[in-house]
């Protein structure tokens, strides 16, 4: 039986949002897909996912009036993929002197994974080199695979709450106050992504 409960998946218009909604359901929960700026600042819980271009994804959540909603949230929020990377101030993903500024939630830059010839986009099965004890890691463990499909990674730093190896080493999840961010997709992860989402939503 589905808990009642009050959860958000932000429509960015740019996103797979059918397989998250699914993922959270799977677990007993009901959530909801909006672009809605009412829901979302009522939402105990906000999922911030996202596939594609963050140039496309930027567009679509100023064309839809969300830019200064998602920056003033106060509870809970978790990104996925894409939606991670929109976390940070900017993404080279058009080139260093043209970046794409983003929502400025984490101040971090996301770059061109540097993968050492190997091949991109980075998509598949990859295991965690470190993980913090961060309430979204309850029950996740250094080696534990998770799935990833980028070619743009953040590099780690001080919000880098777990790192990953491709080439290089880079942040597979960030966080800052209430935001945190999944470079993987916790949604296509299996038992260990959907602890990823129980562990944010039981936040």
């Amino acid at each position: 039986m589905a808990t009642a409960t009050n959860f958000v998946i932000v429509d960015t218009g740019c996103a797979n949002l059918s397989s998250v909604k699914f993922a959270v359901e799977r677990l007993g929960f009901n959530v909801t897909i909006t672009d809605n700026i009412e829901l979302i600042k009522a939402a105990d819980k906000v999922i911030l996912p996202g596939v594609g271009s963050a140039k496309h994804a930027m567009k679509n959540i100023i064309a839809k009036n969300l830019m200064a909603t998602l920056q003033s949230l106060t509870q809970p929020v978790l990104g996925f993929c894409l939606g991670m990377q929109l976390m940070a101030r900017c993404s080279a993903e058009t080139n260093e002197a043209s970046q794409v500024d983003c929502l400025g939630l984490i101040p971090t830059e996301i770059k061109p994974l540097n993968a050492q010839g190997l091949r991109l986009p980075h998509m598949g099965w990859n295991t965690l080199t470190t993980v913090s004890e961060h309430p979204i890691f309850k029950g996740i463990n250094v080696g534990d695979y998770f799935y990833f499909v980028h070619s743009f990674a953040a590099p780690v730093s001080q919000y880098t709450i777990a790192n990953c190896e491709y080439g290089s080493t880079f942040s597979a999840a960030i966080a800052k106050n209430n935001f945190i961010g999944c470079q993987f997709h916790p949604e296509r992860s299996g038992k260990l992504g959907s602890q990823i989402i129980k562990n944010f939503l039981n936040l």
